[in-house]
């Protein structure tokens, strides 16, 4: 395996990763919007250190770079939020397995903006991963409990959210560099998210017993991970890239199971894997006719 290919493992094991521990700190109590704000800010830090350490090709003095990043920043605020309020609606397994099917939304996106010419194959699989949605929410069955309305809701908006994050980063990398956007993004999603979110929690947080959790979370989930992915997908072809970004979802519904003592039905599990490989395979097929998507390496130099 491959520098690039390790570097995307890593990323994708760490986002899986901060769903579990986000499960942990809202399960003790925590807001979802305080766990999404610490996530997002903390992740701040370490992508100013990236931009401090490589400042060559900044694009900061773009108006449309900022405008860009701007929109990134509330797709990447809304992604967390809904993510960890996902989680606490319903579970680790099934929030991170909605937000995997960001790449059907950004299909449907690319349709609606002409960007993209819908085939048979790819209505089809939308019509699959909308299928597999109603299998794993059981949205059907009012008596079914574990997933909540709100808990289905949010994580199809976590992978909504997720989609325009990567709507506004790819035209944002078209003017500056990747540690500058996600500075921009970043600094939007804790502005976003101090006002949602808790005050009193939000102070606590700072002498709380939990800081550990907080700081992995924000370590593992926004700072290490988005500079290992960017940096991986560089020497990683975007098909390989899709297959192993399935690793999210199998690490957090995995830490949900082994650490949280969530379950899954049969059913659920069928939907489950309908999403995952439905969605993969649209992902590595679709390296012919890519939809927009996030490049991490702008085409001019930016030295």
């Amino acid at each position: 395996m491959g520098l690039g290919v390790g570097l995307v493992v890593l990323a994708a094991f760490f986002w899986g990763l901060s769903g579990g521990i986000g499960g942990i700190l809202m399960a003790e109590g925590w807001d979802a919007f305080v766990v999404s704000f610490y996530r997002g800010a903390i992740g701040l830090l370490f992508v100013l250190i990236w931009l401090a350490w490589r400042p060559g090709g900044s694009g900061l003095g773009s108006p449309r770079m900022w405008f860009w990043s701007a929109v990134a920043g509330l797709g990447v605020a809304g992604n967390f939020a809904f993510y960890f309020l996902s989680i606490a609606h319903g579970s680790v397994a099934v929030a991170a397995t909605l937000m995997y099917c960001a790449p059907v939304f950004v299909y449907i996106i690319s349709f609606a903006l002409k960007l993209e010419t819908p085939t048979t194959l790819k209505l089809v699989a939308i019509a699959m991963v909308m299928v597999g949605i109603v299998l794993l929410t059981q949205i059907y069955d009012t008596g079914a409990g574990g997933v909540t309305l709100i808990g289905a809701g949010a994580g199809l908006l976590a992978g909504l959210s997720y989609a325009i994050f990567i709507f506004g980063f790819k035209y944002a990398g078209q003017h500056g560099s990747p540690q500058a956007i996600l500075a921009i993004a970043f600094g939007v999603l804790v502005i976003l998210l101090m006002l949602p979110g808790d005050n009193t929690q939000m102070a606590t947080v700072l002498t709380t017993t939990d800081w550990p959790l907080f700081l992995a979370l924000g370590i593992f989930g926004a700072g290490l991970s988005f500079a290992f992915y960017i940096n991986g997908l560089r020497t990683t072809a975007p098909a390989v890239a899709s297959i192993v970004a399935m690793i999210e979802p199998v690490t957090a519904t995995l830490f949900g199971v082994a650490i949280l003592n969530e379950s899954l039905a049969l059913i659920q599990i069928i939907g489950m894997a309908l999403i995952l490989v439905t969605v993969t395979a649209l992902s590595v097929s679709s390296r012919a006719t890519p939809p927009p998507v996030p490049d991490p390496v702008p085409d001019r130099d930016h030295k």
